[in-house]
């Protein structure tokens, strides 16, 4: 299972909610199935619909 904690962990790069949301279409590329949001992305450009987005960036309906 992917946890939205541990990708803000490991990388520390990541300064926007959309450089975010790429960062969650790569880990969902290395085949994980299940996504979990255990934290709230500390972005200040971090939408109100910030669930929704990440779920769409991790199933692939964004691209």
């Amino acid at each position: 299972m992917l946890k939205l904690s541990e990708i803000l962990v490991s990388r520390k790069d990541i300064e926007t909610f959309p450089e975010l949301q790429h960062a969650v279409m790569d880990a969902a590329r290395t085949g994980e199935r299940f996504f979990r949001m255990d934290v709230k992305p500390p972005y200040p450009d971090t939408p109100e619909d910030w669930e929704d987005r990440l779920e769409a960036a991790f199933s692939g309906l964004i691209r």
